[in-house]
Protein backbone atom coordinates (compact mmCIF):
# COMPACT_ATOMS: atom_id res chain seq x y z
CA UNK A 1 0.00 0.00 0.00
CA UNK A 2 2.90 2.33 0.76
CA UNK A 3 4.42 1.55 -2.65
CA UNK A 4 1.11 2.29 -4.37
CA UNK A 5 0.90 5.62 -2.57
CA UNK A 6 4.49 6.46 -3.63
CA UNK A 7 3.53 5.68 -7.25
CA UNK A 8 0.72 8.24 -7.09
CA UNK A 9 -2.32 6.07 -6.43
CA UNK A 10 -5.00 7.23 -4.01
CA UNK A 11 -4.62 5.15 -0.86
CA UNK A 12 -6.78 5.46 2.26
CA UNK A 13 -4.89 7.29 5.04
CA UNK A 14 -6.65 5.17 7.67
CA UNK A 15 -4.64 1.95 7.28
CA UNK A 16 -3.80 0.27 10.59
CA UNK A 17 -1.72 -2.79 11.47
CA UNK A 18 -2.97 -4.95 14.35
CA UNK A 19 -0.77 -7.25 16.42
CA UNK A 20 -3.50 -9.75 17.32
CA UNK A 21 -7.22 -10.42 16.91
CA UNK A 22 -8.13 -8.42 20.02
CA UNK A 23 -6.52 -5.36 18.48
CA UNK A 24 -8.42 -6.04 15.22
CA UNK A 25 -11.71 -6.06 17.16
CA UNK A 26 -10.77 -2.83 18.96
CA UNK A 27 -9.99 -1.07 15.64
CA UNK A 28 -13.31 -2.22 14.16
CA UNK A 29 -15.24 -0.95 17.19
CA UNK A 30 -13.42 2.38 17.02
CA UNK A 31 -14.36 2.94 13.37
CA UNK A 32 -17.92 1.80 13.99
CA UNK A 33 -18.36 4.89 16.20
CA UNK A 34 -16.22 7.16 13.96
CA UNK A 35 -17.76 6.15 10.60
CA UNK A 36 -19.85 9.34 10.51
CA UNK A 37 -16.69 11.51 10.55
CA UNK A 38 -15.52 10.25 7.15
CA UNK A 39 -16.25 12.23 3.95
CA UNK A 40 -17.81 9.11 2.40
CA UNK A 41 -20.05 6.23 3.53
CA UNK A 42 -18.64 2.91 4.72
CA UNK A 43 -20.48 -0.26 5.75
CA UNK A 44 -17.64 -2.12 7.48
CA UNK A 45 -13.94 -2.90 7.70
CA UNK A 46 -11.73 -5.08 5.50
CA UNK A 47 -9.25 -7.17 7.49
CA UNK A 48 -6.29 -8.73 5.65
CA UNK A 49 -3.35 -10.92 6.63
CA UNK A 50 -0.31 -8.69 6.12
CA UNK A 51 1.99 -11.32 4.58
CA UNK A 52 2.10 -12.35 0.90
CA UNK A 53 3.65 -15.73 1.70
CA UNK A 54 0.74 -16.51 4.02
CA UNK A 55 -1.64 -15.45 1.23
CA UNK A 56 -0.14 -18.18 -0.94
CA UNK A 57 -0.33 -20.80 1.83
CA UNK A 58 -3.89 -19.92 2.89
CA UNK A 59 -5.18 -19.85 -0.67
CA UNK A 60 -8.74 -19.01 -1.69
CA UNK A 61 -12.14 -20.55 -2.23
CA UNK A 62 -14.06 -20.09 -5.48
CA UNK A 63 -15.73 -16.97 -4.10
CA UNK A 64 -13.20 -15.33 -1.82
CA UNK A 65 -9.63 -15.37 -0.45
CA UNK A 66 -9.00 -17.05 2.90
CA UNK A 67 -6.56 -14.30 3.89
CA UNK A 68 -9.12 -11.47 3.93
CA UNK A 69 -12.57 -10.91 5.40
CA UNK A 70 -15.09 -8.06 5.49
CA UNK A 71 -16.56 -7.23 8.89
CA UNK A 72 -19.88 -5.46 8.33
CA UNK A 73 -21.09 -2.87 10.82
CA UNK A 74 -24.60 -3.23 12.26
CA UNK A 75 -27.08 -1.45 9.98
CA UNK A 76 -27.63 2.22 10.79
CA UNK A 77 -31.14 2.87 12.09
CA UNK A 78 -33.43 5.89 12.16
CA UNK A 79 -36.86 6.71 13.60
CA UNK A 80 -39.70 7.84 11.34
CA UNK A 81 -43.50 7.85 11.16
CA UNK A 82 -45.78 6.00 8.74
CA UNK A 83 -47.82 8.67 6.97
CA UNK A 84 -49.76 6.21 4.79
CA UNK A 85 -49.73 2.74 3.26
CA UNK A 86 -50.23 2.58 -0.50
CA UNK A 87 -50.31 -0.33 -2.95
CA UNK A 88 -47.98 -1.08 -5.86
CA UNK A 89 -48.96 -3.46 -8.67
CA UNK A 90 -46.09 -5.33 -10.36
CA UNK A 91 -45.86 -6.73 -13.88
CA UNK A 92 -47.06 -10.18 -12.76
CA UNK A 93 -50.02 -8.64 -10.93
CA UNK A 94 -48.61 -9.04 -7.41
CA UNK A 95 -49.94 -6.26 -5.18
CA UNK A 96 -47.39 -5.03 -2.63
CA UNK A 97 -48.15 -2.66 0.28
CA UNK A 98 -45.66 0.24 0.55
CA UNK A 99 -45.20 2.36 3.68
CA UNK A 100 -44.95 6.11 3.01
CA UNK A 101 -42.61 7.49 5.65
CA UNK A 102 -41.81 10.95 6.89
CA UNK A 103 -38.48 11.56 5.06
CA UNK A 104 -35.48 10.62 7.19
CA UNK A 105 -31.72 10.64 6.54
CA UNK A 106 -30.32 7.12 6.63
CA UNK A 107 -26.94 5.75 5.48
CA UNK A 108 -26.23 8.63 3.14
CA UNK A 109 -29.65 9.07 1.52
CA UNK A 110 -33.16 10.27 2.29
CA UNK A 111 -35.60 7.42 2.90
CA UNK A 112 -39.33 8.06 2.39
CA UNK A 113 -40.63 4.59 1.42
CA UNK A 114 -40.32 1.01 2.60
CA UNK A 115 -41.88 -2.16 1.25
CA UNK A 116 -44.12 -4.04 3.69
CA UNK A 117 -44.15 -7.19 1.50
CA UNK A 118 -47.66 -8.50 2.29
CA UNK A 119 -50.56 -8.50 4.74
CA UNK A 120 -49.04 -11.32 6.81
CA UNK A 121 -45.85 -9.30 7.36
CA UNK A 122 -47.88 -6.22 8.38
CA UNK A 123 -49.81 -8.28 10.93
CA UNK A 124 -46.69 -10.06 12.22
CA UNK A 125 -45.04 -6.72 13.03
CA UNK A 126 -48.37 -5.10 13.97
CA UNK A 127 -47.69 -2.13 11.67
CA UNK A 128 -50.36 0.60 11.55
CA UNK A 129 -50.79 3.88 9.69
CA UNK A 130 -49.54 6.64 11.99
CA UNK A 131 -47.08 4.40 13.85
CA UNK A 132 -43.60 5.53 14.90
CA UNK A 133 -41.18 2.95 13.50
CA UNK A 134 -37.48 2.06 13.44
CA UNK A 135 -36.11 1.92 9.89
CA UNK A 136 -32.84 0.49 8.59
CA UNK A 137 -31.34 -0.41 5.22
CA UNK A 138 -31.02 -4.12 4.58
CA UNK A 139 -27.49 -4.63 3.28
CA UNK A 140 -27.08 -0.85 3.46
CA UNK A 141 -29.35 -0.59 0.38
CA UNK A 142 -33.03 -1.57 0.79
CA UNK A 143 -35.06 0.34 3.42
CA UNK A 144 -37.05 -1.87 5.77
CA UNK A 145 -39.09 -1.39 8.92
CA UNK A 146 -37.45 -3.25 11.78
CA UNK A 147 -40.13 -2.74 14.43
CA UNK A 148 -42.86 -0.47 15.74
CA UNK A 149 -42.19 1.82 18.72
CA UNK A 150 -45.45 0.81 20.43
CA UNK A 151 -44.87 3.02 23.49
CA UNK A 152 -45.32 6.07 21.24
CA UNK A 153 -48.83 5.08 20.12
CA UNK A 154 -51.56 7.64 20.81
CA UNK A 155 -54.61 5.57 19.90
CA UNK A 156 -55.12 7.42 16.59
CA UNK A 157 -53.19 4.80 14.59
CA UNK A 158 -55.18 2.87 11.97
CA UNK A 159 -54.89 -0.80 11.04
CA UNK A 160 -54.38 -1.61 7.35
CA UNK A 161 -56.26 -4.26 5.40
CA UNK A 162 -55.61 -5.32 1.81
CA UNK A 163 -58.56 -4.32 -0.39
CA UNK A 164 -60.56 -6.82 -2.41
CA UNK A 165 -60.03 -4.96 -5.66
CA UNK A 166 -56.99 -3.77 -7.62
CA UNK A 167 -56.06 -0.15 -6.82
CA UNK A 168 -55.27 0.48 -10.50
CA UNK A 169 -57.99 -1.23 -12.56
CA UNK A 170 -60.51 -2.16 -9.82
CA UNK A 171 -60.51 -5.85 -10.86
CA UNK A 172 -60.94 -8.52 -8.19
CA UNK A 173 -57.76 -9.49 -6.33
CA UNK A 174 -56.93 -13.16 -5.91
CA UNK A 175 -54.83 -14.90 -3.25
CA UNK A 176 -53.32 -18.18 -4.39
CA UNK A 177 -53.86 -21.17 -2.13
CA UNK A 178 -50.96 -21.63 0.34
CA UNK A 179 -49.46 -18.28 -0.78
CA UNK A 180 -49.32 -14.94 1.02
CA UNK A 181 -49.12 -12.84 -2.15
CA UNK A 182 -52.26 -11.17 -3.50
CA UNK A 183 -52.52 -10.70 -7.27
CA UNK A 184 -54.59 -8.76 -9.79
CA UNK A 185 -55.75 -11.30 -12.37
CA UNK A 186 -56.63 -8.74 -15.05
CA UNK A 187 -53.87 -8.99 -17.69
CA UNK A 188 -55.07 -5.67 -19.18
CA UNK A 189 -54.42 -3.83 -15.91
CA UNK A 190 -52.39 -0.71 -16.88
CA UNK A 191 -49.84 -1.33 -14.12
CA UNK A 192 -49.16 -4.85 -15.38
CA UNK A 193 -49.05 -3.66 -18.99
CA UNK A 194 -46.43 -1.01 -18.14
CA UNK A 195 -44.39 -3.51 -16.13
CA UNK A 196 -44.49 -6.19 -18.83
CA UNK A 197 -43.42 -3.71 -21.55
CA UNK A 198 -40.53 -2.42 -19.43
CA UNK A 199 -39.42 -6.01 -18.79
CA UNK A 200 -39.75 -6.90 -22.49
CA UNK A 201 -37.60 -3.90 -23.48
CA UNK A 202 -34.98 -4.36 -20.72
CA UNK A 203 -31.32 -4.95 -21.48
CA UNK A 204 -31.36 -8.65 -20.57
CA UNK A 205 -34.48 -9.18 -22.68
CA UNK A 206 -35.04 -7.49 -26.08
CA UNK A 207 -32.68 -4.60 -25.24
CA UNK A 208 -34.75 -1.77 -26.75
CA UNK A 209 -32.67 1.30 -25.93
CA UNK A 210 -34.77 4.43 -25.34
CA UNK A 211 -37.96 2.68 -24.21
CA UNK A 212 -37.84 3.82 -20.58
CA UNK A 213 -40.40 4.27 -17.81
CA UNK A 214 -41.61 7.78 -18.68
CA UNK A 215 -42.19 6.93 -22.34
CA UNK A 216 -43.90 3.61 -21.56
CA UNK A 217 -46.19 5.36 -19.09
CA UNK A 218 -47.27 7.86 -21.76
CA UNK A 219 -47.72 5.17 -24.43
CA UNK A 220 -49.99 3.12 -22.14
CA UNK A 221 -51.96 6.09 -20.81
CA UNK A 222 -52.56 7.39 -24.35
CA UNK A 223 -53.62 3.82 -25.29
CA UNK A 224 -51.02 3.71 -28.06
CA UNK A 225 -49.84 0.32 -26.79
CA UNK A 226 -51.90 -2.29 -24.95
CA UNK A 227 -49.16 -4.95 -24.76
CA UNK A 228 -45.54 -5.37 -25.86
CA UNK A 229 -46.54 -6.66 -29.30
CA UNK A 230 -47.92 -3.18 -30.04
CA UNK A 231 -44.39 -1.76 -29.72
CA UNK A 232 -43.66 -3.07 -33.22
CA UNK A 233 -46.55 -1.10 -34.67
CA UNK A 234 -45.36 2.33 -33.48
CA UNK A 235 -44.87 4.95 -36.20
CA UNK A 236 -42.69 8.05 -36.42
CA UNK A 237 -45.57 10.53 -36.65
CA UNK A 238 -47.14 9.09 -33.48
CA UNK A 239 -43.90 9.17 -31.46
CA UNK A 240 -43.02 12.75 -32.46
CA UNK A 241 -46.25 14.01 -30.87
CA UNK A 242 -45.31 12.54 -27.48
CA UNK A 243 -43.80 14.87 -24.88
CA UNK A 244 -39.97 14.97 -24.93
CA UNK A 245 -39.83 12.88 -28.11
CA UNK A 246 -38.26 14.80 -31.00
CA UNK A 247 -37.67 13.45 -34.49
CA UNK A 248 -34.14 12.21 -33.81
CA UNK A 249 -34.98 10.39 -30.57
CA UNK A 250 -38.08 8.89 -32.24
CA UNK A 251 -35.99 7.62 -35.15
CA UNK A 252 -33.43 6.16 -32.76
CA UNK A 253 -36.16 4.35 -30.85
CA UNK A 254 -37.69 2.91 -34.03
CA UNK A 255 -34.25 1.67 -35.09
CA UNK A 256 -33.76 0.03 -31.69
CA UNK A 257 -37.19 -1.61 -31.98
CA UNK A 258 -36.32 -2.95 -35.43
CA UNK A 259 -32.96 -4.31 -34.26
CA UNK A 260 -34.61 -6.04 -31.29
CA UNK A 261 -36.41 -8.41 -33.67
CA UNK A 262 -33.18 -10.40 -33.93
CA UNK A 263 -32.23 -10.39 -30.24
CA UNK A 264 -32.19 -14.18 -30.07
CA UNK A 265 -34.47 -16.99 -28.95
CA UNK A 266 -33.31 -17.13 -25.31
CA UNK A 267 -33.74 -13.39 -24.84
CA UNK A 268 -37.19 -13.58 -26.45
CA UNK A 269 -38.33 -16.34 -24.07
CA UNK A 270 -37.10 -14.32 -21.08
CA UNK A 271 -38.76 -11.17 -22.46
CA UNK A 272 -42.19 -12.84 -22.42
CA UNK A 273 -42.15 -12.53 -18.63
CA UNK A 274 -43.33 -16.06 -17.84
CA UNK A 275 -43.52 -16.42 -14.05
CA UNK A 276 -40.45 -18.13 -12.54
CA UNK A 277 -38.61 -18.17 -15.90
CA UNK A 278 -35.40 -16.18 -15.44
CA UNK A 279 -32.46 -15.71 -17.78
CA UNK A 280 -30.93 -19.11 -16.98
CA UNK A 281 -34.18 -21.02 -17.50
CA UNK A 282 -34.76 -19.14 -20.78
CA UNK A 283 -31.36 -20.30 -22.07
CA UNK A 284 -32.13 -23.91 -21.14
CA UNK A 285 -35.47 -23.74 -22.96
CA UNK A 286 -33.89 -22.13 -26.03
CA UNK A 287 -31.38 -24.97 -26.26
CA UNK A 288 -34.03 -27.67 -25.76
CA UNK A 289 -36.57 -26.36 -28.30
CA UNK A 290 -35.77 -25.13 -31.80
CA UNK A 291 -38.80 -22.87 -32.24
CA UNK A 292 -41.50 -21.13 -30.25
CA UNK A 293 -44.03 -23.54 -31.75
CA UNK A 294 -42.08 -26.47 -30.26
CA UNK A 295 -41.96 -24.79 -26.86
CA UNK A 296 -45.68 -23.99 -26.93
CA UNK A 297 -46.49 -27.65 -27.66
CA UNK A 298 -44.26 -28.97 -24.86
CA UNK A 299 -46.05 -30.91 -22.12
CA UNK A 300 -45.43 -30.67 -18.40
CA UNK A 301 -43.40 -33.92 -18.55
CA UNK A 302 -41.34 -32.67 -21.52
CA UNK A 303 -40.40 -29.55 -19.59
CA UNK A 304 -39.77 -31.15 -16.21
CA UNK A 305 -37.42 -33.69 -17.80
CA UNK A 306 -35.01 -30.85 -18.67
CA UNK A 307 -32.05 -30.30 -16.36
CA UNK A 308 -32.72 -27.40 -13.92
CA UNK A 309 -36.40 -27.10 -14.92
CA UNK A 310 -38.47 -28.16 -11.91
CA UNK A 311 -42.24 -28.69 -11.52
CA UNK A 312 -43.00 -25.08 -10.56
CA UNK A 313 -41.33 -23.64 -13.69
CA UNK A 314 -42.78 -26.39 -15.90
CA UNK A 315 -46.33 -25.74 -14.66
CA UNK A 316 -45.89 -21.97 -15.09
CA UNK A 317 -44.81 -22.41 -18.72
CA UNK A 318 -47.70 -24.75 -19.51
CA UNK A 319 -50.24 -22.35 -17.97
CA UNK A 320 -48.73 -19.37 -19.79
CA UNK A 321 -49.24 -20.91 -23.21
CA UNK A 322 -52.71 -22.20 -22.31
CA UNK A 323 -53.90 -18.61 -21.99
CA UNK A 324 -55.66 -17.30 -25.09
CA UNK A 325 -54.25 -13.76 -24.71
CA UNK A 326 -50.68 -15.06 -24.52
CA UNK A 327 -51.08 -17.20 -27.64
CA UNK A 328 -52.43 -14.15 -29.47
CA UNK A 329 -49.39 -12.14 -28.32
CA UNK A 330 -47.10 -14.74 -29.89
CA UNK A 331 -49.09 -14.61 -33.13
CA UNK A 332 -48.91 -10.80 -33.24
CA UNK A 333 -45.16 -10.86 -32.62
CA UNK A 334 -44.69 -13.39 -35.42
CA UNK A 335 -46.61 -11.12 -37.77
CA UNK A 336 -44.29 -8.28 -36.74
CA UNK A 337 -41.36 -10.46 -37.95
CA UNK A 338 -39.83 -10.94 -34.50
CA UNK A 339 -37.49 -13.93 -34.71
CA UNK A 340 -38.48 -16.61 -32.23
CA UNK A 341 -36.42 -19.63 -33.11
CA UNK A 342 -32.95 -20.89 -32.35
CA UNK A 343 -30.31 -19.90 -34.90
CA UNK A 344 -29.54 -23.09 -36.76
CA UNK A 345 -25.90 -24.02 -37.25
CA UNK A 346 -24.57 -26.73 -39.49
CA UNK A 347 -22.97 -29.64 -37.62
CA UNK A 348 -19.58 -28.61 -38.95
CA UNK A 349 -19.83 -25.31 -37.09
CA UNK A 350 -20.83 -26.78 -33.71
CA UNK A 351 -17.26 -26.24 -32.55
CA UNK A 352 -18.03 -26.36 -28.81
CA UNK A 353 -20.20 -29.48 -28.78
CA UNK A 354 -19.64 -31.33 -25.50
CA UNK A 355 -17.31 -28.63 -24.16
CA UNK A 356 -17.73 -26.91 -20.78
CA UNK A 357 -16.74 -23.27 -20.23
CA UNK A 358 -16.32 -21.00 -17.22
CA UNK A 359 -16.26 -17.18 -17.52
CA UNK A 360 -14.23 -14.93 -15.22
CA UNK A 361 -13.26 -11.27 -15.32
CA UNK A 362 -14.59 -8.46 -17.48
CA UNK A 363 -14.38 -8.57 -21.28
CA UNK A 364 -14.15 -5.50 -23.49
CA UNK A 365 -16.30 -6.65 -26.41
CA UNK A 366 -18.69 -9.11 -24.74
CA UNK A 367 -21.08 -8.97 -21.81
CA UNK A 368 -21.30 -12.21 -19.83
CA UNK A 369 -24.68 -12.86 -21.43
CA UNK A 370 -23.34 -12.36 -24.98
CA UNK A 371 -20.38 -14.66 -24.32
CA UNK A 372 -22.76 -17.31 -22.94
CA UNK A 373 -24.98 -17.01 -26.02
CA UNK A 374 -21.98 -17.48 -28.35
CA UNK A 375 -20.85 -20.59 -26.48
CA UNK A 376 -24.28 -22.18 -26.31
CA UNK A 377 -25.01 -21.36 -29.96
CA UNK A 378 -21.92 -23.40 -30.86
CA UNK A 379 -23.02 -26.33 -28.72
CA UNK A 380 -21.07 -25.58 -25.53
CA UNK A 381 -22.16 -25.35 -21.91
CA UNK A 382 -21.37 -22.60 -19.38
CA UNK A 383 -21.01 -23.41 -15.67
CA UNK A 384 -20.27 -21.21 -12.67
CA UNK A 385 -17.37 -23.14 -11.12
CA UNK A 386 -14.07 -24.63 -12.31
CA UNK A 387 -13.51 -28.38 -11.99
CA UNK A 388 -11.55 -31.15 -13.68
CA UNK A 389 -14.45 -31.45 -16.14
CA UNK A 390 -14.02 -27.82 -17.31
CA UNK A 391 -12.54 -27.59 -20.82
CA UNK A 392 -11.93 -23.83 -21.08
CA UNK A 393 -11.79 -20.83 -18.75
CA UNK A 394 -12.38 -17.53 -20.59
CA UNK A 395 -10.44 -14.89 -18.64
CA UNK A 396 -11.08 -11.17 -19.06
CA UNK A 397 -9.66 -8.25 -17.08
CA UNK A 398 -9.44 -8.63 -13.29
CA UNK A 399 -10.18 -12.38 -13.20
CA UNK A 400 -11.08 -13.88 -9.87
CA UNK A 401 -10.04 -17.02 -8.05
CA UNK A 402 -11.48 -19.14 -10.87
CA UNK A 403 -8.34 -18.36 -12.88
CA UNK A 404 -6.09 -19.58 -10.05
CA UNK A 405 -8.06 -22.81 -9.74
CA UNK A 406 -7.96 -23.34 -13.53
CA UNK A 407 -4.18 -23.00 -13.56
CA UNK A 408 -3.88 -25.34 -10.57
CA UNK A 409 -6.03 -27.98 -12.31
CA UNK A 410 -4.34 -27.50 -15.68
CA UNK A 411 -7.53 -26.27 -17.38
CA UNK A 412 -6.89 -24.38 -20.61
CA UNK A 413 -7.22 -20.59 -20.12
CA UNK A 414 -7.94 -18.34 -23.11
CA UNK A 415 -8.09 -14.54 -23.24
CA UNK A 416 -10.72 -12.45 -25.01
CA UNK A 417 -8.83 -12.22 -28.33
CA UNK A 418 -8.42 -15.98 -28.44
CA UNK A 419 -12.09 -16.44 -27.58
CA UNK A 420 -13.11 -14.13 -30.46
CA UNK A 421 -11.05 -16.25 -32.85
CA UNK A 422 -12.72 -19.40 -31.50
CA UNK A 423 -16.27 -18.14 -32.00
CA UNK A 424 -15.55 -16.47 -35.36
CA UNK A 425 -18.62 -14.78 -36.84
Amino acid sequence: MKKLKALGFKVTPFLEVAGDIEEVIAICRKWQTKRGTLPYNIDGMVIKVNDFELHRKMGATIKSPRWAIARKFPAEQAISNIVDIILSVGRTGTVTPIAILEPVQLSGSVVSRSTLHNQDEIERKDIRIGDTVIVEKGGEIIPKIVKVVTEKRTGKERKFRMPGNCPVCNSKLLQDEDKVAVRCINKSCPAQVKGSILHFASRSAMNIDGLGYMLVEQLVEKKLVRNFADIYGLKLDVLIDIERMGKKSSENLLNAIEQSKGSGFARFIYALGIRHVGIRAAHILALAFCTMTDLMKASFDDLESLEEIGPVIAESIVQFFKTKENRKLITDLKQAAVKMERVKKSQGKMAFSGKTFVLTGKMENFTREEARECIEMLGGKVTSSVSKKTDFVIAGDDPGSKLDKAMKLGVRVVNEDEFREMVGE
